[in-house]
């Protein structure tokens, strides 16, 4: 039997040629390495005329490494700043292949939405709004809808089933918008997906994925689906999505900057790796045959925290995919496409616990054959973006013991004569000066460059609310951003200690809404850089007090952790400034049609199906309610019940559903004579032989029909 071929098909021509490929990521990385060098020379030089000491070299080589990263990322923005001053007709855009393109699909499409632990209506209201959104195309017929839930906790398993029932209904969808659940969560988000891929993925061409707080705008999702089937190389479509509904200080600022920096950065990504791209896990399209065939991803040697199961498999899947010949696109053009962040630095930190580790266990996978350039250039580019904090603690540390050195010993002559001096007759103290004036233009010159173009861009000035508001919120953003990042370091440092160490991470749901952080859990959390900042504080002023200036920026985001972490956390604080046009985004200002039919969403929610009211919530609901009894045991296999199961179930009756294990609980919910055995006993039976929760939330039927107005006689 021969072997079917998988490689991607030869349509006759790429969209982009190779060799002007590699003569772009030359230029690309070329740049890069030659500023570094420069930069590398320049620090040597002037250790060199200070005299090495030992802390010198380890001092040398981190800076290697951070002043790599600063550069890279830099030149992200000026070659995305360039890319855009050179005409969108001449920047590479893969969607340009759907432009002008009408007429049905030819291919069936889905729609993933994988969930854990979520709220439901919310889910499906921005199911709704997507669905919405592609019917006003006429493309509807062209999609089918997924929500594929790894929810453990049981009261919200019913609601989702409730909420999926409802929008179901409202919509017209069942047959279109699906619902499932996993008994078991194997390997998390991408074990759902691959129980999708694998149950039902031979009937789609490609698979949208979305997470939780994804939304995309229908239009959107049809080019890219136009994209998909016009390319047959396209294994893998992502689109850059923008933050949305920020309500605290923490998430206004996330919003803002990515909004007004954001273009760049990703133009210049886009600039080098084309086709060799990265996928990061929601908001793109994937073409399912390439992704069953080749992204199935194996445990790997050892256990957690850097063996076990890939935690950060987008990366892994994008680098499988482009290894086997197919394409990986970032769609830098398509504007429709959101998420949600996190509301507080706290969240945030935790959330990049688990992303952490994810992209450590990279360290496994950078080296391994068959990974062209660009995807072990995403993949360093994913580690360093967690062991740049260690590093640049560790810069830090050398710096002060240099210092103190330096200043303890009385030294102030520079004996040796450096090539700097012969060639450009810079003293000492100049030349430190240059090269610190070099490494804060590369800081900040994504952000001026950003600015400028929102400033002179007449179309992107307004959209921000004027010259005004961008300015004061660049402003504002740039030094909240410089009291955080210490604080962000030192958490980083501690988190990657830990993950060396053996410590692993759970899987947690992520808070998505906040009434901001608690002083207590403020000051538990940001004990470590507090208390960093107060010795650090002391051994810099008395090392001297131009060193303590110099270290000052520092010294003040470890000291204001806890502080800035508490009022960023608020959102009182966020509609203050949003109130006044500050850290506003487009999105706020002028909201598109696809967040305004979130906005306006209700199909989820019905009185009279409804599993979340006081004293008959979810797992009670499932039992008592008529409607969610029936809703439930309709999406269960039907099996005749064993007398251990039903002894199971009288215990359940007896006791309440606090009375079992969770385990137990959760065969009871998969027992559909089971549950049905238990709604008639709890409307049946005298309330001596059942547990009061059951009673209480019957007797609530009761109060609900006394409480209702008599009907008008006609």
């Amino acid at each position: 039997m021969e072997t079917p071929d998988l490689s991607p098909p030869d349509s006759g021509k790429r969209f982009f040629s190779h060799w002007r490929t590699i003569f772009r990521r030359v230029l690309f990385f070329g740049s890069v390495g030659i500023v570094n060098l420069a930069a590398i020379l320049w620090l040597a030089d002037l250790f060199w005329r200070m005299g090495f000491q030992k802390a010198h070299f380890p001092l040398l080589v981190v800076f290697i490494v951070l002043n790599g990263l600063l550069v890279l990322g830099s030149f992200h923005a000026i070659f995305g700043a360039w890319d855009m001053l050179t005409g969108r007709r001449r920047s590479v855009r893969i969607t340009k292949l759907a432009d002008g393109k009408t007429g049905p699909l030819t291919k069936r499409h889905a729609v993933v939405m994988p969930v854990y632990n979520e709220d439901s209506v919310k889910v499906c209201a921005r199911i709704e709004a997507i669905y919405r959104s592609i019917e006003a195309t006429g493309q509807l017929d062209s999609f089918d809808f997924f929500i594929l839930s790894d929810t453990r906790d049981l009261d919200l398993w019913v609601q989702e089933e409730v909420s999926w029932t409802n929008l179901c209904r409202r919509l017209g969808g069942f047959g279109r918008i699906y619902y499932r659940r996993r008994k078991s969560n194997e390997n998390r988000k991408a074990g759902n997906i691959g129980d999708f891929v694998r149950t039902w993925g031979g009937g789609y061409e490609s698979m949208l994925v979305l997470d939780a707080d994804s939304l995309m705008d229908g239009a959107d999702i049809v080019k890219m689906a136009r994209v998909m089937e016009d390319y047959p190389q396209l294994g893998i479509l992502q689109t850059p999505p923008k933050l949305i509904r920020g309500s605290s200080v923490f998430t206004r600022l996330q919003q803002f900057a990515m909004r007004v920096y954001g273009p760049l950065f990703i133009r210049g990504l886009n600039y080098w790796q084309l086709g060799g791209g990265s996928y990061w896990g929601h908001n793109a399209l994937i073409r399912l045959k390439p992704f069953s065939e080749f992204c199935e991803l194996p445990a790997l040697p050892g256990r957690e925290p850097f063996g076990g199961r890939i935690l950060s498999h987008d990366f892994v899947e994008a680098a499988l995919m482009v290894a086997e010949g197919w394409e990986v696109w970032l769609a830098w053009d398509i504007e429709g496409t959101y998420e949600e962040a996190p509301p507080t630095l706290v969240d945030h930190l935790i959330r990049d616990r688990r992303w952490m580790q994810g992209n450590l266990q990279h360290l496994w996978l950078i080296f391994a054959r068959k990974l062209p350039f660009p995807t072990r250039a995403h993949l360093f580019m994913g580690i360093m973006a967690y062991l740049g904090s260690p590093l640049w603690f560790l810069f830090l540390l050398l710096g002060t013991w240099i210092a103190w050195d330096r200043y303890s010993s009385s030294l102030s002559q520079l004996p040796f004569e450096s090539y700097v001096h012969r060639w450009f007759g810079f003293d000492g103290v100049e030349q430190s000066l240059v090269l610190t004036a070099f490494i804060f233009l590369l800081l900040f010159l994504p952000k001026i460059l950003a600015v400028s173009r929102a400033i002179l861009v007449p179309s992107v000035r307004r959209s921000f609310g004027g010259m005004l508001s961008i300015l004061t919120g660049a402003f504002l953003e740039t030094l909240v951003s410089m009291l955080l990042a210490p604080a962000i370091m030192a958490a980083h440092t501690v988190m990657v200690l830990s993950i060396f160490l053996g410590r692993a991470v759970g899987w947690n749901t992520q808070n998505r809404e906040t009434d901001g952080t608690s002083w207590s859990d403020a000051i538990r959390f940001h004990a470590f850089p507090t208390l960093l900042g107060v010795a650090w504080t002391a051994i810099a002023v008395n090392i001297s007090p131009v060193f303590a200036a110099w270290m000052s920026p520092i010294l003040l985001g470890l000291l204001l952790s806890a502080p800035v972490s508490v009022w960023t956390s608020r959102s009182r604080h966020g509609k203050a400034l949003a109130r006044h046009k500050i850290l506003s985004t487009p999105e706020e200002l002028n909201p598109p049609e696809v967040i305004r039919l979130v906005d306006e969403a209700s199909a989820a929610v019905d009185p009279a199906l409804d599993a979340s009211a006081a004293n008959r919530r979810g797992v009670v609901a499932a039992v008592v309610d008529p409607y969610v009894n029936g809703v439930h045991v309709s999406l269960l296999d039907h099996a005749e019940l064993s007398p251990t199961e039903e002894a199971l179930a009288e215990r359940c009756l007896a006791f309440g559903p606090s009375g079992l294990s969770k385990n137990e609980l959760t065969e009871i919910l998969y027992l559909a004579p089971a549950m049905l055995m238990m709604h008639r006993a709890v409307w049946l039976r005298s309330v001596e032989n059942i547990h009061s929760v059951w009673t209480q939330a019957v007797e609530s039927y009761r109060r609900r029909l006394e409480q209702t107005p008599p009907s008008e006689p006609n």
